[in-house]
């Protein structure tokens, strides 16, 4: 059997460091040096600890992985002699600010569709960003990294968690009963509220319910069995266009596998349908119901 190759993806300031040690570039690799240092020493203070040996050193591997993370997002797909010119042009410390203020937006996005009140909470935010900061950043200078790539996948996964929530904003916001302003949110829920009191049709935005309406629902859909699809367009049309994708995605899934919509034209028991509803919902029905 053939060895495995390994492909050597080092962070890119150590393999931009390779490039100032041809001749000419002394003075720029000694400024450099001192830049690092007086970043390093920051990090150590602010994120890990200056009074120890392991905490210098974990702040230097935060320094490589942030300024790496910066040259990437920086330089995108030029080669590493071009990340030294920039480090000479702009300097180590503008680069790290570059790829922390990159951490610090990837931190203020959504990790998932369930948004508590203490997801606003200051410690919990400067927490956070902590975490995804050392998760993202520490490098060791000699060995492989992959933190460019893992702080992509996470934006792309944050920026879709963000466009669910965001849907659920509005549809909270035009609640046909009145705006719902709870704190908590579950996204997801009131998305699948939406979609589902949307077959009884014209337009109506349901995005917070409780027995009592939802019985008046299932009877209405019995008695008068509306067309589901036009019930869906007429949603689509109220909802403004840069919501669509997620709407659009939901309501093809709620087509083919909600249950709460295949039973609600038989002669499920309405305890049934509610308790299917409870599993879509969750904490978007009301409490006070029956």
């Amino acid at each position: 059997m053939l060895p495995a190759l390994v492909v050597e993806n080092l962070p890119r300031l150590t393999r931009a460091l390779r490039f100032f040690s041809v001749e000419g570039y002394e003075d720029d690799a000694m400024g450099l040096a001192d830049e690092l240092t007086g970043v390093t020493a920051m990090v150590a203070e602010k994120f890990t600890n200056d009074r120890t040996a392991d905490g210098i050193q974990k702040a230097l591997q935060l320094t490589v992985g942030c300024v790496s993370l910066g040259l990437d997002h920086a330089l995108m797909h030029e080669g590493d002699e071009a990340a030294r010119d920039f480090l000479i042009e702009h300097g180590a410390e503008h680069v790290f600010q570059v790829g922390f203020r990159m951490i610090r937006d990837l931190a203020a996005l959504p990790e998932d569709a369930l948004v508590g009140e203490y997801d606003q909470d200051v410690v919990y935010l400067q927490r956070r960003l902590r975490e995804l900061f050392i998760d993202i950043c520490q490098a060791d200078p000699n060995q492989n990294w992959d933190g460019s790539e893992r702080y992509a996948v996470q934006l792309k996964q944050r920026k879709e968690v963000q466009a669910i929530v965001r849907l659920a904003g509005w549809l909270r916001r035009h609640h046909d009963a009145g705006p719902v302003s709870d704190t908590d949110l579950n996204a997801e829920g009131v998305i699948a509220l939406a979609i589902i009191f949307a077959i009884e049709g014209g337009g109506r935005v349901v995005a917070r319910t409780g027995q009592k309406d939802f019985e008046r629902f299932v009877k209405a859909v019995r008695k008068n069995k509306p067309d589901f699809e036009a019930g869906w367009a007429a949603l689509i049309a109220r909802v403004p266009v840069q919501h669509h994708p997620v709407l659009l995605e939901r309501i093809d899934n709620y087509r083919q596998h909600c249950t709460v919509i295949q039973n609600i034209r038989g002669r499920t028991a309405m305890k049934t349908l509610f308790a299917e509803l409870e599993n879509y919902a969750g904490s978007e029905l009301d409490a006070d119901y029956a």
